[in-house]
């Protein structure tokens, strides 16, 4: 399987992440207590490792290497995850430290040349690229991509090229399939081209992101626009306008290097460019649900025969980090119907949010009968995560909930219907951890099954 290959420039990433509870007596600054450091690979480095968790192909990082201290140390963070092709340079390991108070930055230090000073390119260098299945080129302003040498070989790449630019960095390759600037720095370069369009609404992105492949020259431009999606261009006719899952809360710091590599992983395994920028949108909201950049190295954990969708975890997580009430509830949901709706919306007003589980399609033909489910479970979830008071959906196998709420552990199991009284048969693995079952009130007269024996008349 051929590789995917990542290309430009490698920083440190450092977090001293403390407390503060007072300002210093000669200004009006906090002290920063009990600080930890946490190191992370960034720039290319975190887009390469974000990459390898997300595929089994064999991820390359193509970077400068300056002879330092904090090379070395970023050496280590990708030692096993990435295979690590480096270009000598002088000028010194970029580091950004990111002084942080909990969730929030109170000041960042950066150190390192602004731009580093290429030596000669390596064969393997040249090699890799031929042979990549697609390359991303995750320029962050220090030089790689202005590199004579280094768009010479990017012209002569094996697969698509995926281009995320810096707003120092060069202007991409006319070859590159797909460039993945953002909503500020897509404004920027087409104002520098002359198209200065006003406002932020999708007919001012759209005209950028046509303007930028005028005067780029390259395939596709996709405007990443943050929680309102992403923007596709091809520089004629109608844009496609992808959508993002709303997140709540979450770091968006890497959500752009997630979004290349999405992009590029997708175009390596043959996807068209509409289909990798949907791929790529989906993939940064999981990646910010997730924690970001701060959870690079976070173990993706999945129990068997139990399919999470992505943003379940970050969800709960946030929510319980907060104080708050996780609250969940199971079903088919074959049909949506008022009843439905009814018991989900009181669900949700139980806690701080809402889990809905959901029986797979081998699971609702066990219980029902060969003639279900009507939709597929895939279209059941779609139907459900776009309902205000739902904020994940989950998917089960088994014939009951009891092996996800295990694993979900919320604090409240609702449950509608006719059981007021009775001992719910879910409240015995509530109990394992002090959670509570409860029973909800069901609109009388809608039910799936009513729905269907009337359509048969």
């Amino acid at each position: 399987m051929r590789p995917l290959v990542v290309v430009g420039d490698a920083l440190l990433d450092v977090d001293l992440v403390g407390t503060a509870s007072r300002l210093t007596p000669d200004a009006p600054v906090p002290v920063v207590e009990h600080v930890e450091t946490r190191e992370r690979p960034g720039g290319a480095a975190l887009a390469a490792v974000v990459a390898a968790r997300a595929t089994r192909r064999q991820v390359v990082l193509v970077t400068p290497m300056a002879d330092d201290e904090d090379a070395d140390r970023l050496r280590a963070l990708l030692a096993g995850r990435v295979r690590l092709v480096e270009i000598p340079a002088t000028g010194g390991t970029a580091v950004k430290r990111r002084v942080r108070v909990g969730d929030h930055s109170v000041a960042r230090i950066d150190s390192g040349a602004p731009v580093v000073s290429l030596g000669a390119l390596p064969a393997e260098a040249a090699a890799v690229i031929r042979d990549a299945a697609s390359v991303l080129v995750a320029d962050y302003g220090r030089g790689t991509t202005a590199d004579a040498a280094v768009r010479a070989l990017l012209g002569e790449a094996g697969g698509p090229v995926v281009w995320d630019p810096h707003p120092r960095g060069a202007d991409p390759v006319p070859s590159a399939r797909l460039v993945t600037p953002n909503g500020a720095e897509a404004a920027r370069v087409a104002a520098d081209a002359g198209v200065a369009a006003a406002g932020d609404g999708l007919a001012a992105v759209g005209a950028r992101a046509e303007a930028l492949i005028r005067h780029w020259g390259v395939g596709a431009v996709a405007v990443t626009l943050g929680a309102r999606g992403a923007l596709l261009s091809y520089g004629e006719g109608a844009p496609m306008v992808v959508p993002a899952t709303p997140v709540t809360g979450g770091d968006p710091c890497g959500a752009g290097d997630s979004f290349a590599a999405a992009a590029a992983l997708a175009l390596a395994d043959g996807a068209v460019t509409g289909e990798a920028v949907a791929a790529a949108v989906a993939s940064a909201g999981s990646f910010v649900a997730r924690g970001g950049a701060s959870a690079w190295d976070a173990a993706d954990v999945v129990e068997p025969d139990v399919v999470t969708e992505p943003g379940v975890d970050g969800v709960i997580a946030r929510v319980r980090a907060s104080g708050g009430t996780v609250v969940a509830t199971g079903g088919c949901f074959d049909l949506l119907h008022p009843g439905h709706v009814a018991t989900l919306r009181a669900a949700r007003g139980l806690g701080d949010c809402l889990v809905v589980c959901i029986n797979s399609d081998d699971s609702v033909r066990r219980l029902k009968g060969p003639s279900r489910p009507l939709v597929t479970a895939a279209d059941r979830a779609r139907v459900l995560e776009a309902l205000e008071f739902v904020d994940a959906v989950v998917v089960f196998d088994e014939d009951t909930p009891a092996e996800v709420i295990g694993r979900l552990r919320p604090d409240v199991w609702a449950k509608g219907g006719d059981y007021a009284g009775a001992d719910l048969p879910e409240a015995a693995v509530l109990r394992r951890w002090g959670g509570q079952a409860v029973v909800l009130p069901y609109l009388d007269g809608h039910s799936t099954t009513a729905l269907v024996e009337r359509s048969r008349v």
